[in-house]
């Protein structure tokens, strides 16, 4: 399918995901979020893509929702702005549990929902020169659809800060908040390195691990917790790729989803 704000390329096991609207900062609007949703399930049913980068072209990653856009919900009812926060929201949520590895670089500000997106993703990268601002306050808005995984990313200690001051702050502060995994100077090599090393890890424990995270997250360490975790590795120690993981290590090869044991 070809697309108006994004394109999506998927080669050697890796799916590049890229908002393509740098005339307006890659902001985006529901045909951009629609687009995006679609491309999510693309992604998701491509049985050779193993990780997911979420890029940008131009000069910042994204000014967050489109001010047109926006203005157009001022003029809707009640009902079409819950049906339009709906999409928003589903956008966050299939990025925030796709199965596979997800990667977003951040070049230049990052703005409102666009700091959602980030949060959304399992690794970020940033630019040194790179910011962020969860802007909607300055507006008369709340950063309301995105706050959970924003709080959940950078901690709800400095999300009560920056969600209220609406302050912009800089890629080491979002690093060292949790925001931000690591500030790099040249994407590509950082993306390679990424690439490799997530890319020689199990597929099938990747995804378990992803979904351990999020049934556990946030949740009490009590009795039937510590048992489902009790059940996933037992679950996955009698899998095929546990069982050759395993195996490989045991006999000290690569294992066979490895592109050198190939």
């Amino acid at each position: 399918m070809s697309y108006r704000y994004i394109t999506l390329n998927v080669a050697d096991q890796v799916a590049t995901l890229t908002l393509n609207r740098p005339e307006v900062h890659n902001a985006f609007d529901d045909v951009m979020i629609g687009e995006l949703l679609d491309a999510f399930d693309t992604i998701e049913q491509h049985q050779d893509c193993r990780m997911v980068v979420l890029a940008s072209t131009g000069r910042n990653f994204s000014a967050g929702a489109d001010l047109g856009w926006m203005r157009s919900m001022a003029d809707k009812n009640y009902d079409e702005n819950i049906a339009d926060a709906k999409q928003l929201a589903q956008l966050m949520e299939r990025l925030d549990q796709l199965s596979k590895p997800t990667l977003a670089l951040v070049q230049g500000a990052a703005f409102g929902g666009a700091v959602g997106l980030a949060a959304c993703c399992d690794i970020v990268l940033a630019e040194e020169r790179s910011s962020f601002c969860l802007s909607e306050v300055k507006i008369g808005l709340i950063p309301a659809v995105i706050s959970p995984y924003v709080m959940r990313a950078m901690g709800t200690r400095q999300a009560r800060r920056y969600m209220l001051t609406a302050e912009r702050f800089a890629a080491p502060e979002a690093l060292q908040m949790g925001l931000v995994h690591e500030i790099v100077s040249d994407f590509d090599s950082a993306l390679e390195r990424y690439r490799d090393t997530l890319l020689s890890n199990s597929p099938a424990a990747v995804t378990a691990a992803k979904q351990l995270i999020a049934d556990l997250d946030q949740q009490p360490i009590d009795a039937p917790h510590q048992r489902l975790t009790i059940e996933r590795i037992a679950e996955i120690r009698v899998s095929s790729e546990g069982q050759e993981g395993l195996s490989a290590f045991l006999e000290k090869r690569s294992p066979n989803w490895k592109k050198d044991s190939q």
